[in-house]
């Protein structure tokens, strides 16, 4: 009889990514899979540490694993687990915490580990100076797949944690990547999606050097890759040149994630990005102007040390200016180590849920007027599942959600569809006959 497992995550598409190669590697060594809530023997939380909400977070699924099944051994990894090893091994249940380069060979880790609890697995990831690529042959019951291109992050912005848990940006090798795509495009993923910590920083570190717009054109030549997706892209990192070959690439979905983090030239200076709004702003119209149809996503910090009524104002009224399709908002969350924990002025919690809460409104302004500019065009979607109301969803290349009778199109399957209307913030569309 199979051991059961279960795997919950946190956080971004790379612990996503990895959280899946976690799960492959289980099953081969004959562990089944199962639901968190049905409380495994085995449970891995892969963690985030971005903000203090995450943190809390790991902890109270740390808990619940524990009360669903007392006898549970839960494994601590993630980017928390990098961090703050030692808090997250005293936790009740936690029989062993293992680091995000550790996570590479979690079989060894487990295979290592005894009868004690609170063990602790965790390397100086600062040294690790190659990307050792986590193999998959498949997402399970996923429409798209994801490939880990890249780790670790060089920028060290002032108020990011993420450099000291992941260690300095790491490519994996252009042979890799192409492999890896050609594996899961075979396995009928209609949708590839690369993923990293910093992807535009793609290849500096290979000998010899490469870039993403190398890499893409390796892609196109040596698989047969249906559409593929780009994660989060710095602004400094989306050159002409990338610009111009992602236009022109029908099978590279319009769909640009960009960290702004502030519309304030004074605190973009104090958060360590090295651009200005002005550049920021020709940046986006440049894009908008290429591909008016393609989805334009930012990351946006609010209550950041400093941050005055006023500069959230101009903020406001920069990130309203611009011909954007959705955001991401965070208010600003203190770490431990980052040089903006210890700057002064820090804003009061209130005032930066405050102030989130509107830009939030703002953003849920510009998806609907981005959403209903579709009523009566044709999307290219992939379908992802299905809902309680008879109805399946699926994803369109400019990440916009449609939903269509069940029916219609299978799970995986990328379909044409015609969008006949919105209804409760949703657009509603039919699939077209081959």
């Amino acid at each position: 009889m199979s051991r059961e497992a279960a795997i919950v995550t946190l956080g971004c598409k790379t612990n996503q990514f990895e959280s899946a190669a976690i799960s492959q590697q289980l099953q081969q060594a004959g562990y089944r899979m199962v639901p968190f809530e049905e409380g495994a023997e085995l449970v891995i939380v892969n963690t985030c540490t971005v903000t203090a909400a995450t943190d809390s977070q790991s902890r109270n699924l740390i808990r619940r694993a524990r009360r669903m099944n007392d006898q549970a051994r839960v494994v601590v990894t993630g980017c928390y687990a990098q961090v703050d090893a030692e808090s997250l091994a005293n936790l009740p249940g936690v029989a062993l915490v293992v680091g995000n380069q550790e996570k590479e060979d979690f079989l060894k880790q487990l295979t290592d580990l005894d009868n004690k609890q609170g063990q602790i697995a965790v390397g100086d990831i600062r040294h690790s100076d190659q990307a050792r690529p986590m193999a998959l042959t498949s997402f399970e019951q996923r429409s798209r797949a994801f490939v880990q291109i890249q780790n670790g992050c060089d920028a060290f912005c002032s108020y990011c944690i993420i450099p000291y848990a992941r260690g300095r940006s790491r490519s994996v090798a252009v042979v890799e990547v192409v492999k890896q795509v050609q594996v899961l495009t075979e396995a009928g993923h209609a949708e590839v999606v690369l993923t990293g910590i910093h992807i535009g920083n793609y290849g500096q570190d290979l000998i010899p050097a490469a870039t993403l717009l190398d890499l893409l054109k390796e892609i196109k030549g040596k698989t047969a890759v249906q559409r593929l997706r780009l994660g989060s892209l710095e602004p400094t990192e989306i050159s002409v040149e990338l610009r111009e070959y992602v236009a022109a690439a029908d099978w590279i979905c319009p769909h640009y994630h960009i960290p702004l983090q502030a519309g304030d030239d004074v605190t973009l200076q104090q958060m360590n990005r090295h651009y200005s709004t002005d550049f920021f702003a020709e940046l986006v119209e440049d894009i908008h102007s290429r591909q008016p149809q393609a989805a334009i996503g930012l990351d946006l910090i609010v209550g950041f040390p400093g941050e005055s009524a006023a500069s959230f104002e101009r903020s406001f009224a920069f990130v309203k200016s611009l011909p954007i399709t959705h955001l991401h908002v965070f208010p600003y969350s203190r770490r431990s180590g980052t040089p903006a924990a210890d700057m002064p002025d820090q804003v009061p919690g209130g005032v930066a849920k405050q102030r989130a809460a509107r830009l939030r409104r703002l953003a849920d302004e510009k998806q609907e007027d981005f959403a209903r500019s579709f009523i009566g065009r044709m999307l290219d979607i992939v379908v992802e599942g299905g809902s309680s109301e008879g109805m399946s969803k699926g994803l369109s290349q400019n990440y916009l959600p449609v939903y269509l009778p069940a029916g219609q199109a299978a799970v995986g399957e990328r379909t044409k569809v015609r969008i006949i209307g919105m209804k409760g913030g949703r657009l509603l569309g039919e699939a077209l006959e081959d």
